[in-house]
């Protein structure tokens, strides 16, 4: 059993929305932080955006504006709605939980990822 699963990538014309959810097997809430990443061929894995467990979110600086995510504790989940999508944002999107203990004691999860693909 995977920790996190990723859902709701696929296929939109550019300037529509999806929105991914990443369900998590564990309470969302044992991770310090969780977000969204991505990784477009070729490229490295970016950070999106991410939240703590009190809710603050983090967006990247190119992201903000357009994408939102946010924590559904009834389903346990982390969600990213993204809005005006682009051909560019096209990526494999990873859903990433951190606990921080300290040194190596400390963990970090991902998700198999989901794809999203913007056509033009």
């Amino acid at each position: 059993q995977a920790l996190l699963v990723e859902s709701g990538g696929g296929l939109v014309q550019a300037g529509g929305s999806l929105r991914l959810s990443c369900a998590v097997a564990i309470s969302i809430q044992f991770f310090d932080t969780m977000g969204w990443y991505r990784q477009a061929p070729g490229k490295q894995r970016d950070l999106v955006a991410s939240i703590t467990r009190d809710g603050s979110a983090n967006y990247a600086d190119s992201l903000k504006g357009r994408f939102t995510i946010s924590k559904d504790f009834a389903k346990n989940t982390v969600d990213l709605q993204m809005n005006s999508l682009k051909p560019e944002d096209t990526a494999v999107y990873y859903c990433n939980g951190f606990r921080q203990r300290g040194g190596a004691k400390s963990s970090d999860y991902w998700g198999q990822g989901t794809q999203v693909t913007v056509s033009s």
